[in-house]
Formats: structure tokens, C-alpha cells, sequence
């Protein structure tokens, strides 16, 4: 035994005297030659163990399999421990690599540690194992037991290694991680650690990074054998992805790490339990840790040590030093005594004071603590989430002793979500992939590390200056001190808790941002009203009338404070009322008059207690309290105002209002029963839903709770909702699914519930039960409704398109019931809508109905998609009646009024017109698209033809259901009209004609008003009354035809249209006069037509107004066509007794109410060519121009050839190819010359994005209110042009930053376009002295 022991000791004193040779050569392996040199030494020292491990076998058969002498629960008194087994002997043996040794893993061939730690050498019991660091030497321990004799050195068993996952290319690197320098040999006999940090000059490798072992343990606490070895027979697949470190990443020392080092260098520590050497490492010291790492360059430790758990620093033998925790001990070992006494005088004095009282509580105060599987282990980690580090501990044990495997700083990181259950943590070194235990803890730890994040991130700077306000230093709800968020628009300072409660009542209520991570939101204005006001102020009015009762504490619970919360901004509960409370008109004239001094609290409390923050001041030059501070220097009252400019009043301010709030589920209503659902969606439901996918459920309506139970002996609920998260309930169309009557639930969450039953009578009471716990009882009225849809949605409508109201609303058929803020209920009927779009960039469903435009606001995504797709259906036709179709305003279908107008305009002149046939194939397709949608269809001349059209409406009528006569009354009509009494028809007519359906007379009405028409021009395309007659008699009353009756009906119908419809005759006799004045303009090919005196060219009686359209002045003008806007102004004010005063600009401007915008015409520009391009929609107004007095002074003084400047551009563009609106508002730099306007996408662009000529252009002051348009101050530019004999108009729009800028523009548009002759020298008075007088004999006058 002792000749063995004596031979393996020399063959290894032998090995490690050519140790640094040999990792002198792994360091600097250049050539083929040398890099073959490593295999063949590291096989050398494995046939050595080998051939050792056999004679060991042998000479300890005897044992019986003993345990090992060197655990430190053995008490056998042989002293040598055994030789490890052969390599690669047994089942779990993974593959052999020979390149590295491991140390003898405890989990296998010793017995179980000591709950004193399995690494470390404990307090009370000496080391049994002789360590030694360079050449084998024995530890010198006075406390050994007499007994025990010195034994050799003997080195732990050789496990087999799977293929090293690192690969380099470089010729010249350094050490791999597992191959130290000269001076540590220990390594060898460990794992690799992928917390090692690598060099970058070894990041080199064919697939551009490199890919780490992820053997995650520290080098005291290794993982078992069997769990290593399964982990590489699981494959490098499971791996893949888990750690990596970019080959052009250098690593570097953590920068927060490095800050607060108090000592570092390096040092030779202990290896673990059955390892035989020191381990070289550099081992660092802030006033938190002992950390220690593989090299000096390392960012994440191999082990930390919390100095708060250190109790006693010692030097002890040779050079040697014991850290002694709670129930460890660390032996580290310096390079010379100086070096000893230094680190043992620092962490004395680090660790002074700091020693815990407790070893069983935490070491930290955490965030989220909890185990976390890394990839590619089989064990888990003790992870722990504190403020902005991420602590790894092997077990929760290590956690409460305050030993732990590394720390991450969260500064440098990112967090992904990958997986159901996995996520990964990014920094620039490493990226940790993790995996919880179930989704619900995913989203937890996401969110924790997300905090930490934006803690880490964080700044106190603003912090400190907020809260150098006493006051402010403690939360304005709860009272917690040191508050690191605020609502910004509420000027309170609130804890983290509270703030939470505070984005729970929306952006709307109130701005939550953070003291310390929203730097950009602080301007110095915004801090200096924090500072002047404070939370004591603030609370002197929003809780002034707290009872004491409802006061919160820094430890109220969630509950209660969701409460106070909400009582307390959304409810306006305990708020100080102000004395002009409940006067509108007071309350805005104390806010205009207060804005302009320094009291922001009194301004505050007049806009939480109804003031208008939009009201008018009644001044041009300042129109808003906004415009009104800035004009009088008061900063911090425009801070307080534009924070506030969309701020939900308190509910209590007009108690009619549909505040949220108020919108409590009552108690009573309860229900319960079996559902059958599918699983929770978050997306819309397009499929069918068979029975198989549907669960059987015992569902609950109670104490306004929806909640449903896999059985109803079941206690706990599977999910319960409460109804106040309920935002819509929509009811299926029956067979929709697999259970024929199933509705669906939608929820604030963005859920879809879809639930379900076979019985009609069950699902009618669970749609009313739920129904009625939903809506309020302002909106009950829509109880009584067999909705297809109910719900609450946001919406804007009015002249106030700052804030937003919340309503009630109900979709039956293709009606939309809603219940709106200070209204009743009304009704919206969707078919007869001017328009209906989506603004898809911002979520927006606008409803355009005669006089009205309602902006229904998508707040969730899912609900609202639900919302527009079910009001865009409804909105179309719904069948083949007449009262199904889309109507216009006058209930005529859109399509029978889209192909008269078409047909009226382009096809009176077309020979043969309802005679003749269009192509089939075109007439069909017309039919189809106007069927699906008829509002969305504009019938454009060269793109459809007449007789298409034509045929098209044939068509409709044929095929109309029920008829335009209706089949009960239609044989009546025949009847009276094969009567030959001529004087009693009409009267029979009449009253048949009152008999029909409101659609269907309007219709008639409409259909043979147009024949009628077609008939004046019989002349021109051949069908007179007859012919007409004998075409759309059979068509109308859809018979076979083989008779006249039907024609002779519709000719008598015709022939006495004004007797029987009892129609104006005046008013048709100037229907007739336009269609000829539309005829005639349609043939002039020039905007300013020449008029040879030969050439006869009729006057036209044209209706223009003074000042408005109100109806109250108005006059009709006789226009030739030489007529200037000029001369038209001076003869209506002539006519009106209006005389002219100093610097008033009367001018005729063109007004287009559907465009909402305005455009005052030049003084020389003809009236007639306007009149042809005005629309339906538009009309001549004279009236001052308010702002011609500063373009003229402007004008004179410009200096520049062009105008230049940024611009907010947004150009008209379709959509869904419905012609609707869509895009944003860009800033872009223009430049304005006499030739060309050109458009650049920055100011230092070199070419023009696009480029327009200047001539071309018209310029309109005014946007259209839903294109939300950034400022007020805003153009219209209309571009017409012709290419290759078409027309072509593009129309977009500008933005300018102020009114002035806007006037600017204006004029120079205006000087460029008419050579800078903008307006008269001598004034608008001397044009008429230049009037000519119309010369009648050029032709009639006709009226417009």
C-alpha cells in the first residue's frame, strides 16, 4: 500500500513539474505542430491515471466498498480515500473527452454533505484532504486529531467531458476557460463555467459567435455527476440558443461594479470538496460583496459573498486567510504577507457593523424572488429580483446565508419573451435564458425584470428637486414618503402603489408619469408648479373634505385605495368647491381673467370645477385661456392649461353625464346555469365554432360577477368576470356555431368569451340578465331592444373634439341606438348615412349623417374591430326591397339617385338612351357593387358608360322585390290607369300614390321627376314621353309586356307629373334651366372662355350671400360671363346700400361646406368659370377679408423672390379603395416660387420629393375636422391639371405653427399666382366704374 501511494505520489509530483511547459504551450499554440501537442500529453496523463486507478482497484478490493475516508461524516480511520473508477464505466457515463479533469463530484461517490455546506470547509472541523497550490504540499492545521496521519496527495477521479462547445480559430489567443496561466493548475479539475468571461481576441469562430457551455454552478458547489452527464446525452440541440456572447463583443468590467471596488486582485481560494488545489482567482471587494471570478476581465463572479453575513476575518498558515460566514468558511491564500494583512484589514473594516443578527433572514430586500430553470439544466435556481441586480443562488438556503453564484446589473439589459413559459435576459455579455414554472409566473418575472430595468435606468435628479417641497416628499394619497411618480395634469406627487390605482382611471383622468425614468416630460415649467403648488396645497383642494374613515395609509390595501382613488379625482368626491360652481359662464370669465396672474392653484380649482380649459376669451389676437397666459408671460398657468386641454372632468360636474363612474352593476340582477364555451380568444371569432370544441360549464351571475365552474359542485371558479370589465355583449346570429344560440363577451383584458346553448329560452334570459347588470339605468331604454350588439364605446361629436365622452350604444338591424352624454337616446340610421369610414391610423369610426358627424373612438382593439365590422354590415344593403337598400337623405335608394345624376349629367344627349342595351357583363357588375356597398360607388364619366348605367337601374327596378308599386297595390294601378275618364285618373293617382310605403313614394317621386326630364330633351336623344312609356312600364310593374297597360301608367304619370305630384312649376321650370346651364358649361374646354361679341352667351341668376348663409340676406345676381369677383361684390353691397370704409377688403370667396373650407377668389377672376366648378355643396359668399390688411403689409415688405419654411403636409389618399381619407401629418420644407411649389422631406435635402406648378394650384383656408389637423391654422391646396385630355385633381394639405405664418403663405401664394398684383391700388370702389353691364341679347338667363 505504501509502495503504491509512494509511486503514484512521485508520477505526480512528476506531471505538475512539467506543468509550466505544458500550459505555457496551451496558451501559445501557433502552428500544427504545437496545437498537436495537447491530445498527445493530455493522453499521456490519462494513461497514467488509468494504469494508477487499476492498481488502486486492486489493492482496495478488500474494502468492501467503503465509503470514502475523506467525507467529512465518515469515521473510518483509513486515511487514503479511493482512486475514482474507470473512465466511461457505467450506463450514465457521458462521452469521453480527455481534455479536461473534473473533481470528484460529491453527489456520487461520498455521501450525503452536511447542511453546514457542501464546498466549503466548516467552522468546526479542520480540512481531512492536504491541499496544496503549485507543487503538492500538506495544509499545516494544529487542530488535527493526533490520529490522523499525513497522507499524499491524491488526485481526483478523471470524469469524461462531452466535445467543448467553444471553438476558435485565432492562431494566436489566450487560454481557453478550463486551461488557466502558469500560476493556477487547479482549473483543470474543474467544469467549464459559462459565467466565465472571454476575451475577444478568442471570439473567433466559424459561426460568428460563441457558443458556452451552460454547466451554470459556482466553483464551491458543483452539480451532481448524473445530472451533468444526462445533460450532454440529451444533445448540443437543448442548448442552442440558451447562452452566446457575439464574436465582435468585447468584454469588459461592469462600469456600476467597477465604481464602488474597495479592493481587488488576486488571490488562491479553495477549491471544493475533493478537489486537491488552490484556484487562482481575482477576487474583488465593494461594500456589499465578496466577489470572486476566473479573471480579472470577467463580468459575471463565479461566487458572491454578502459582507453583511461575514463574521470573522483571520489569517491562518501559510499566507492563508478564512472568510467565516454564518456556517461556511472560505480559506483564501495571498501571494506574500503584506498582501495577507491587507485584505484581512479591508474586510475587517468593510465588514464592521454590518454583521447580521439573523442568519435566517434575507440578505436583501427583494422584488420577486423565486426558481427558474436555466436551459440546458436540470436543476434550478434560486433567483432573486432586488431594485436593480438580479441575484443567482444555487438553492433558497444560499439566498438566506447570503452565498451566492453572481449578481446582473440591469442597466445593460433587455428582456424577450420567447416562449409560453420562457423568456430570455439580454445584456451585452450574455444572454440568460430562463423558464418558469407556469405562464401566469412568466409574466411576473417579465414585469419584475422590466422594473428593474427602469430602475436601473433611472435618474433621482428630478426626484430631488420635487422633493425639496416638503410636502411633496411624501405620497398625496397614501402618505408614503419619497413618492417617485406624479399625475402630471392632477399636479400631485403619488407613491408607486397609488399610481398604479391612478392609471387604472385612464390618460383621460390622469397623466401618471415617473420622477425618475420620464425625464423628457419634466420641463422646468412643469417642475416650478410642482414646487409652487406641493401636495399639502393640492390636497387643500382635492381632499378637503376627506372623512377619516376613508383616509388611506402607506399600508392600505389595493382595494381600498382603487377606491379612494376613484372617489377622489374620477368622482371629485372630497374636493373643495369653488363659489362660481354650477355657472358655466362664470366660471370660464374667472378662468380667462385668472390665467393672466400667477395663482395656478385657483386656476386648477376652477377647471376641476367646470371651467371650459376651450372656452372663448372674445379676443382675436388671444382666443383661448392657452393663447391668453402665453400672451401675459404666465408659463406656468400655459403648463397647467395644455396638461389639462383634454382632462375628463370629475363626474360629478353635470349630473347627466355618462361618466363611467356611475355605471355600477346592479346587485339584484343574478342568474345561474349550464353554458358551453370555448377557450378565451384574444381575437374576433371568424370560424365556425363546432359542438366538439365547445366545454360544459356551470356558470354564475351574481353581486355583478360573471364567473362559470367546470361543475356546480365545484367552490372555486375557473375565471370570474366582473361586469364592470364587461365592455360589450354581442348576440350571434342563430347557427352561427355549433350550439345554435351563443352570444359573446368582451372584455377591457382584450378577451373573447364565446359562450353557448341549444335552448332559446336559456339564452334570451342569460343575454337579458347579463344585459341588464351592464348598461346603466340612464341608457335602460335599450333593454327593450332585440339588439344584435350592446356595449359602451368612447366617443367625440359637437364643436369639442378635445375630449372625449363615453356612451351607451345598441345595434338593432341597421339601426345604432345610443345614448350620449345630456341626450335622451337617439337613433342613427346607418343606411342613410352621408358617409361612413374608418381612420385606420388612429382608430377612429366616423359616422357622417345630415348635419352631424359622430367620431366613435376604438380604445381596445378587439371590441372596437367587432364594433365597426357590425355597423359597416348593418350599413349596407340588406336585401332586395326598397326600405333595405342604402338611402339618401330624401329615402331614395343611393343607387337610383347615383345612375339618375349620372345619366342626368352625361347621357340626356345620348340617342336612344333606356333604349338601347349596355354590355351584360359591365351591367352585372355594377349591380353586384352597388348592391354590396352602393355609398362607396362614385360612377365617373370614361369609366362608365351611359347605357351600362342606364340598363343598370332597368335592372334594379326589374328585379325588385315586392315591386315599386308594391304586389299588393300594383294591379291597381293598372286598373285606374285602362280607365277612360281622364279627369278622375288623376285624383285615383293621387291617392294610390299616398297609399305606398315613404320609400317607395319618395322613389317614384324621384324616378319620374327624372323622366320627365328626359323627355324636355327628346329633341336631342329620341325618347319622348311614349317611348319612355313603353320602356319602363313593363320594367316598373315587371310584366311580360304583351300590353300598353303598364306604359299607359307610367305616360300618365309623366304627362301629369306636376298635377299629381303637386309639384312647384317654378321650381322645376329652374331644375330645367340648370341641367341646360350644366350642358353648356360641359362644353367649354378653358377657364376664362374667349367672348367673341358674335359668340351669344347666355347670363346666368346665380344666389349669393352676405356674410353667411343663413338664409336671412341673400341675392340673386344676374352673371354674364364677363363678370369679375370684383364686380360681383361691388353690386350685391350697391344693391344691399353698403358702402365702403377704410381698410375693409370686401370679397367674394367661395365656400364648400362638405369640405369645410374657403377660398377668397382673386378681384379679376370670372364668376362663371367658378360657377361650373362649384358643387351642390358650395356656394358664393361676399364678405370682409379679415386678413388682407396684414398680407398686403407683408407683402410690401418682403424682400425675397420665394417664400420658404416647414410645413405639416398630409396628402389625400384612399383607403380599402373606398375613396376614404388616410395618412398622417409629416413635417416637410417647402419652397414657393412664381414657377413651382417644391416639397422637401428635411431642409437639407437636395431634391424635392415632389414639386407642383404654382399656376395650377388653389389654395383654401380651412381643413376638414376629421383629419384631426395638428393646429387650426391650416390650407387646403387643390391641384388641377390635365393629362392627355383627362382631368386629373389631387388635393392635399398644410399645417402652420401660427395664424401669421398662415396669412403669409396665403399671400404669397396669391402674388405669385397673379404676378403681385394681389389687390386693387386704388381700391375695390374704382372696379365700378369698369363694370360692364350684361348685354342680354347674348342670350337668356338662365338661374342657378
Amino acid at each position: 500500500m505504501e509502495k503504491q501511494t509512494d509511486q503514484f505520489l512521485k508520477c505526480e509530483t512528476n506531471q505538475f513539474q512539467r506543468k509550466g511547459k505544458y500550459t505555457k504551450c496551451k496558451r501559445t499554440v501557433r502552428n500544427k505542430e504545437k496545437k498537436q501537442f495537447l491530445p498527445e500529453k493530455t493522453q499521456h496523463l490519462e494513461k497514467q491515471n488509468k494504469r494508477m486507478a487499476m492498481e488502486n482497484k486492486t489493492k482496495t478490493s478488500d474494502a468492501g466498498g467503503k465509503a470514502s475516508p475523506i467525507s467529512p461524516t465518515s469515521n473510518s480511520k483509513i486515511n487514503a480515500p479511493p482512486l475514482p473508477p474507470k473512465a466511461g464505466v457505467g450506463p450514465k457515463s457521458p462521452p469521453q473527452l480527455p481534455q479536461r479533469l473534473l473533481a470528484q463530484s460529491p453527489g456520487i461517490h461520498s455521501p450525503a454533505p452536511s447542511k453546514t455546506g457542501t464546498d466549503e470547509i466548516p467552522r468546526d472541523q479542520p480540512p481531512q484532504i492536504p491541499l496544496r497550490s503549485k507543487t503538492p504540499q500538506i495544509q499545516e492545521n494544529s487542530t488535527l486529531p493526533p490520529q490522523a496521519d499525513l497522507q499524499p496527495v491524491v488526485p481526483s477521479r478523471r470524469v469524461p467531458q462531452p466535445p467543448s462547445p467553444v471553438i476558435f480559430s485565432a492562431p494566436d489567443h489566450h487560454p481557453l476557460p478550463g486551461l488557466d496561466s502558469d500560476d493556477n493548475i487547479s482549473d483543470e479539475y474543474e467544469r467549464p463555467d459559462f459565467l466565465c468571461s472571454v476575451p475577444q481576441e478568442n471570439m473567433a469562430g466559424e459561426n460568428s459567435r460563441l457558443q458556452v457551455s451552460s454547466d451554470f454552478c459556482s466553483d464551491d458547489e458543483m452539480l451532481d455527476y448524473e445530472e451533468y452527464s444526462s445533460l450532454w446525452q440529451d444533445g448540443q440541440d437543448s442548448m442552442k440558443g440558451s447562452l452566446y456572447l457575439p464574436h465582435n463583443m468585447s468584454v469588459r468590467e461592469d462600469i456600476s461594479q467597477q465604481s464602488t471596488v474597495i479592493k481587488q486582485g488576486w488571490l488562491s481560494k479553495n477549491p471544493p470538496q475533493g478537489a486537491l488545489y488552490y484556484q487562482r482567482r481575482w477576487v474583488r471587494l465593494d461594500s456589499d460583496y465578496l466577489r470572486y471570478f476566473d479573471i480579472e476581465k470577467a463580468v459575471y463572479s463565479k461566487g458572491i459573498i454578502s459582507t453583511a453575513f461575514i463574521t470573522k476575518v483571520t489569517p491562518v498558515g501559510d499566507l492563508k486567510f478564512e472568510v467565516v460566514t454564518s456556517n461556511r468558511t472560505f480559506i483564501f491564500k495571498a501571494e506574500n504577507e503584506e498582501d495577507r494583512n491587507e485584505w484581512v484589514t479591508t474586510l475587517e473594516e468593510c465588514t464592521r457593523g454590518r454583521r447580521r443578527s439573523s442568519v435566517s433572514s434575507p440578505s436583501l430586500m427583494s422584488d420577486l424572488q423565486g426558481y427558474l430553470e436555466l436551459r440546458g439544466l436540470r436543476s434550478k435556481l434560486y433567483t432573486v429580483i432586488a431594485s436593480d441586480k438580479v441575484f443567482l443562488y444555487k438553492n433558497i438556503d444560499d439566498y438566506h446565508i447570503g452565498v451566492g453564484i453572481t449578481s446582473i446589473e440591469m442597466n445593460v439589459g433587455s428582456v424577450k419573451e420567447t416562449d409560453r413559459r420562457s423568456f430570455d435576459l439580454i445584456t451585452p455579455y450574455r444572454i440568460f435564458s430562463f423558464t418558469a414554472e407556469s405562464e401566469l409566473l412568466k409574466e411576473q418575472w417579465v414585469d419584475a425584470m422590466r422594473n428593474a430595468i427602469g430602475e436601473a435606468l433611472s435618474t433621482s435628479e428630478i426626484a430631488e428637486r420635487i422633493w425639496a417641497e416638503p410636502s411633496n416628499s411624501f405620497c398625496a394619497d397614501c402618505a408614503t414618503p419619497k413618492p417617485e411618480w406624479a399625475a402630471i395634469n392632477l399636479c400631485v406627487v403619488i407613491c408607486k402603489r397609488c399610481a398604479g390605482e391612478h392609471r387604472g382611471l385612464g390618460p383621460s383622468i390622469s397623466k401618471v408619469r415617473s420622477l425618475k425614468m420620464d425625464k423628457k416630460v419634466w420641463t422646468e415649467e412643469l417642475i416650478q408648479v410642482f414646487l409652487l403648488l406641493g401636495n399639502e396645497r393640492m390636497n387643500s383642494f382635492w381632499a378637503a373634505n376627506v372623512p377619516p374613515s376613508e383616509a388611506l395609509t402607506p399600508s392600505s390595501c389595493s382595494e381600498d385605495r382603487r377606491r379612494y382613488i376613484c372617489n377622489k379625482y374620477r368622482q371629485g368626491k372630497y374636493r373643495k368647491y369653488h363659489p362660481l360652481y354650477g355657472n358655466q359662464q362664470e366660471l370660464n370669465d374667472a378662468l380667462c381673467i385668472n390665467v393672466q396672474g400667477s395663482d395656478v392653484l385657483e386656476t386648477l380649482s376652477l377647471i376641476f370645477c367646470g371651467a371650459d380649459v376651450n372656452c372663448s376669451t372674445g379676443m382675436a389676437n388671444c382666443p383661448t385661456p392657452l393663447s391668453l397666459a402665453t400672451t401675459h408671460s404666465q408659463p406656468l398657468q400655459a403648463e397647467v392649461i395644455s396638461l389639462n386641454l383634454n382632462t375628463e372632468l370629475p363626474s360629478e360636474i353635470g349630473n347627466e353625464g355618462m361618466d363611467p363612474a356611475h355605471y355600477q352593476p346592479s346587485p339584484c340582477v343574478s342568474h345561474n346555469g349550464f353554458l358551453f364555451k370555448i377557450a378565451s380568444m384574444a381575437r374576433a371569432i371568424t370560424e365556425r365554432k363546432n359542438k366538439e370544441e365547445f366545454s360544459r360549464r356551470w356558470c354564475t351571475l351574481n353581486d355583478g360577477t360573471f364567473s362559470y365552474y367546470d361543475s356546480d359542485k365545484n367552490a372555486n371558479p375557473n375565471r370570474s368576470l366582473k361586469i364592470s370589465e364587461i365592455v360589450c355583449l354581442a348576440v350571434d346570429l342563430p347557427e352561427k356555431h355549433g350550439y345554435d344560440y351563443t352570444f359573446e363577451l368582451y372584455s377591457v383584458s382584450e378577451r373573447l368569451y364565446l359562450f353557448g346553448t341549444s335552448e332559446p329560452d336559456s339564452h334570451k334570459e342569460w343575454v337579458k340578465s347579463i344585459a341588464k347588470s351592464l348598461i346603466p339605468p340612464a341608457a335602460e331604454p335599450l333593454l327593450r331592444l332585440n339588439f344584435e350588439r350592446i356595449g359602451k364605446l368612447k366617443y367625440k361629436d359637437g364643436l369639442n373634439l378635445q375630449t372625449s365622452k363615453v356612451g351607451w350604444f345598441a345595434l338593432v338591424g341597421s339601426t345604432l341606438h345610443a345614448y350620449l352624454e345630456g341626450s335622451k337616446g337617439e337613433k342613427i340610421h346607418l343606411r342613410k348615412l352621408n358617409e361612413l369610414s374608418i381612420q385606420q391610423d388612429n382608430g377612429v369610426l366616423v359616422l357622417v349623417e345630415k348635419g352631424r358627424t359622430l367620431y366613435i373612438e376604438g380604445e381596445r382593439k378587439l371590441d372596437f374591430a367587432g364594433w365597426c365590422g357590425a355597423i359597416q354590415l348593418a350599413a349596407r344593403s340588406g336585401g332586395d326591397t326598397l326600405s333595405e337598400q342604402q338611402l339618401t337623405e330624401t329615402d331614395v335608394p343611393v343607387i337610383v339617385l347615383s345612375c339618375i345624376d349620372f345619366i342626368t349629367q352625361h347621357g340626356l344627349k345620348s340617342e336612344g338612351i333606356y333604349r338601347k342595351s349596355g354590355v351584360n357583363s359591365r351591367v352585372a357588375a355594377l349591380c353586384e357593387r352597388f348592391r354590396r356597398d352602393a355609398r362607396s360607388l362614385c360612377l365617373k364619366e370614361g369609366e362608365h358608360q351611359v347605357d351600362d348605367v342606364s340598363n343598370t337601374l332597368k335592372r334594379f327596378f326589374r328585379e325588385l322585390e315586392d315591386g315599386l308599386f308594391t304586389s299588393e297595390n300594383a294591379n291597381v294601378w293598372l286598373t285606374v290607369a285602362a280607365s277612360p275618364h281622364e279627369n278622375s285618373k288623376i285624383s285615383q293617382y293621387k291617392h294610390l300614390l299616398n297609399q305606398l310605403p315613404h320609400v317607395n313614394k319618395a322613389t317614384l317621386q324621384a324616378l319620374i321627376n327624372h323622366l320627365y326630364c328626359v323627355q324636355c330633351f327628346s329633341d336631342l336623344n329620341q325618347m319622348n314621353l311614349h317611348n319612355l312609356a313603353i320602356v319602363f312600364g313593363p320594367t316598373l310593374f315587371q310584366t311580360d309586356g304583351k300590353d300598353y297597360t303598364a306604359g299607359r301608367a307610367i305616360e300618365d304619370l309623366i304627362q301629369h307629373y306636376i298635377l299629381i305630384f303637386e309639384v312647384d312649376e317654378q321650381q322645376l321650370n329652374k331644375q330645367l334651366e340648370e341641367i341646360k346651364a350644366i350642358h353648356w358649361l360641359s362644353t367649354l374646354n378653358t377657364k376664362f372662355p374667349p367672348r367673341p361679341e358674335f359668340t351669344p352667351a347666355p347670363s346666368f341668376i346665380c344666389t349669393v350671400y352676405l356674410e353667411e348663409k343663413d338664409g336671412t340676406i341673400e341675392q340673386s345676381v344676374q352673371i354674364p360671363g364677363s363678370m369679375t369677383a370684383a364686380e360681383l361684390t361691388c353690386e350685391l353691397l350697391d344693391k344691399r346700400n353698403i358702402l365702403f370704409k377704410d381698410k375693409e377688403y370686401w370679397s367674394c370667396w367661395e365656400v364648400c361646406d362638405k369640405e369645410e373650407m374657403e377660398r377668397p377668389l382673386h378681384y379679376q377672376e370670372r364668376v362663371l368659370a367658378i360657377l361650373h366648378s362649384l358643387g351642390t355643396d358650395s356656394h358664393l359668399l361676399i364678405k370682409k377679408h379679415p386678413g388682407m390688411d396684414a398680407m398686403l403689409v407683408y407683402l410690401s415688405a418682403k424682400l425675397d423672390a420665394s417664400k420658404h419654411g416647414m410645413m405639416k403636409f398630409r396628402e389625400e389618399r384612399s383607403i380599402l379603395g373606398l375613396g376614404l381619407p388616410s395618412g398622417n401629418f409629416h413635417d416637410r420644407y417647402f419652397i414657393l416660387s412664381a414657377s413651382t411649389l417644391r416639397m422637401y422631406k428635411e431642409i437639407r435635402s437636395n431634391r424635392p420629393e415632389r414639386e407642383w406648378p404654382t399656376k395650377n394650384l388653389k389654395v383654401y383656408i380651412g381643413i376638414k375636422k376629421r383629419l384631426r389637423a395638428p393646429t387650426c391654422w391650416g390650407l387646403t391646396v387643390v391641384n388641377e391639371s390635365k393629362k392627355q385630355e383627362k382631368s386629373e385633381r389631387q388635393q392635399w394639405y398644410l399645417c402652420c405653427d401660427t395664424q401669421s405664418e398662415m396669412k403669409e403663405w396665403l399671400a404669397a401664394f396669391l402674388s405669385f399666382q397673379y404676378d403681385g398684383d394681389v389687390w386693387p391700388q386704388d381700391g375695390l370702389q374704382q372696379t365700378r366704374v369698369s363694370r360692364v353691364v350684361p348685354d342680354t341679347r347674348h342670350g337668356r338667363a338662365f338661374s342657378l
